[in-house]
């Protein structure tokens, strides 16, 4: 059952169960959870941890939902994550950060984080992590060197 309300949306996504059963089948549609390093698909849950442990051959044997993830490298949780994905996926009109700050309790530059990196998933259709050529507009790039003989000291 997926939450009609902003507040449903809260409380459902407040219980971890809640959160990690939704984004297990949002990852794997098929219910065969994979290693994201690897591929194998030979591997153990580890319940009181919520990770699962791979068998193959690599450094990091063991992983979480967010490994492999857009969600990955930020210290925010998943049920803060889960209510920012129902805000912008719900929200007619687009929600801004300053908004979604208020909604999750988190500050405005978080929000903005958040809105930036759901909103690119959402685009590419994957919540993969973000790879692949950077685009930058606007953007001055200076090299600063010693001054010797007068000259600005830039190139």
């Amino acid at each position: 059952m997926e939450p009609k309300t902003l507040q449903a949306a809260i409380v459902h996504f407040a219980n971890p169960d809640n959160c990690h059963r939704f984004l297990t089948e949002l990852r794997w549609p098929d219910g065969r959870v994979a290693c994201p390093i690897c591929g194998a698909e030979k591997l153990s849950y580890l319940a009181n941890q919520r990770r699962w442990k791979c068998y193959g051959s690599h450094p990091k044997p063991q992983f979480s939902l967010k490994t492999g993830t857009l969600f990955e490298d930020s210290p925010l949780s998943l049920d803060k994550w889960l209510v920012a994905l129902w805000l912008i996926v719900n929200c007619k009109n687009g929600i801004s950060s300053c908004e979604m700050a208020r909604h999750l309790g988190i500050t405005q530059k978080s929000a903005w984080f958040m809105n930036h990196r759901l909103r690119m998933a959402l685009h590419l259709g994957s919540f993969d992590k973000l790879t692949g050529e950077v685009e930058a507009d606007e953007t001055f790039i200076c090299v600063i060197r010693p001054i010797m003989n007068g000259d600005s000291g830039r190139t």
